[in-house]
């Protein structure tokens, strides 16, 4: 089953499909806006204790928001990966992650659980992405990049080998990353500055 139903979660179902591996009894939301999605029930999200010991994955694209539904439920969190995103077999993917089509993940790198690789994103060699992190449409992280816990890397963004980006970050889209990056900070432009911090929930 999914957990959430807006405009992720067609894409997150739509991979389900083309993967074949799971069938996908319904979808569940907080406040569900239509009674299907692609034929799949939408339904309103029952009592967590529902959720236990299921096959899930939570398909809400804010980081934040993600962590703390997972933190709320007890069951088995599925990941799933588009059969034409190109994985090396010496890459570490966590449970609850989701790869969307086109995106590579190259060897010794290691992804966390809950992250989102999204379409035709690159993680490079030897990256490391702690949890809940979420690399954009067509962003880039060069070589040996290390990803703090719930940071977005944004749409088309690029980080250059060798940093270290901080927990709950925002790479606004189109950055360019030259410099490692502390916890909270917001980062725009070419070559990317901080203009502010946000709070870190």
């Amino acid at each position: 089953m999914i957990y959430g139903g807006g405009g992720h979660c067609k894409v997150v179902l739509d991979i389900f499909f083309e993967e074949g591996k799971y069938n996908v009894n319904a979808i569940y939301d907080d406040n569900p806006k239509a009674e299907n999605v692609f034929g799949v029930n939408l339904l309103s999200t029952p009592n967590i204790d529902f959720f236990k010991n299921k096959n899930c994955i939570i398909a809400i694209g804010d980081n934040t928001i993600r962590k703390k539904i997972v933190q709320q439920l007890q069951t088995n969190f599925v990941m799933t990966i588009h059969p034409n995103a190109v994985i090396s077999k010496f890459a570490k993917i966590g449970h609850g992650t989701q790869v969307m089509a086109a995106a590579v993940i190259n060897p010794d790198t290691t992804i966390g659980h809950h992250c989102i690789i999204n379409t035709g994103a690159i993680v490079e060699h030897d990256c490391i992405l702690e949890d809940y992190v979420h690399v954009s449409p067509n962003a880039t992280l060069g070589g040996s990049v290390q990803v703090g816990e719930r940071t977005q890397i944004g749409m088309g963004a690029s980080v250059l080998p060798n940093l270290k980006i901080g927990k709950n970050v925002m790479i606004g889209a189109g950055s360019v990353v030259v410099e490692n990056i502390p916890d909270n900070a917001v980062v725009v432009g070419i070559p990317g500055k901080i203009i502010k911090y946000q709070e870190n929930d």
